[in-house]
């Protein structure tokens, strides 16, 4: 097959790619820089885009978040592929400070006692509500009881106030990360183009110069 790795990797690899990738999160934030800077759309549709990534990373809707951010991104009238890119905020270094803030937020705005352990009980609960949908998973085609007392726990102490507290904070860093990359982007391919214009240019000349050049003899 064309796109099957040659290569293949076991489960742990897998997880340490995700999260540690190749050359280090540095160079894959380089990477995705540099691949937003190249889209080949206005500066507007490209920070719209990322704005609506942004926004996305402060959801706790793991799994849909490029899908999310491609529907904030086709309301916006943003790029999609940048609204993708965006989304990348969101990773192993920045997954648990997003969450603790989004849940602070939350609790805050719910007036729910904050009472809880938001670094390891937080990672618990999550691992927690994954076992407990599996096993009920199985019971459905067991027959086995059901329980899903810890799915609920999941739910009014870390889903809810994770879904409501991320709105204003995602908000604010949508609205700064556009403000920050207008600029970036405009500069970026005006440089590009003048680049591009000199290029030409100096491709028109020596054309020129060879045509002229045996006329003279």
């Amino acid at each position: 097959m064309v796109f099957k790795r040659r290569d293949k990797r076991t489960l742990w690899q897998i997880a340490k790619d995700f999260l540690w990738p190749k050359g280090g999160w540095k160079r894959a934030f380089h990477y995705v820089r540099h691949r937003v800077y190249r889209l080949p759309d206005t500066p507007e549709k490209i920070a719209r885009g990322i704005m609506a990534g942004l926004f996305t990373t402060f959801t706790p809707l793991y799994g849909l978040h490029f899908f999310i951010a491609a529907g904030l991104a086709f309301i916006l009238r943003g790029n999609i592929l940048a609204s993708i890119l965006g989304t990348f905020f969101g990773n192993p270094l920045t997954y648990v400070p997003i969450a603790v803030i989004s849940m602070k937020t939350g609790y805050f705005f719910l007036g729910i006692e904050d009472g809880h352990r938001l670094d390891k009980s937080l990672v618990e609960k999550f691992f927690d509500a994954g076992e407990n949908l599996l096993q009920n998973c199985v019971a459905f085609f067991t027959g086995e009881y059901t329980d899903w007392s810890r799915l609920e726990v999941f739910y009014h102490e870390v889903f809810f106030p994770y879904l409501v507290g991320g709105i204003l904070p995602g908000l604010v860093l949508s609205i700064v990360g556009y403000y920050v990359t207008l600029p970036l982007i405009r500069a970026y391919q005006k440089r590009r183009r003048g680049t591009l214009a000199a290029r030409l240019a100096s491709l028109k000349k020596r054309k020129h110069a060879k045509d002229k050049g045996p006329s003279q003899h």
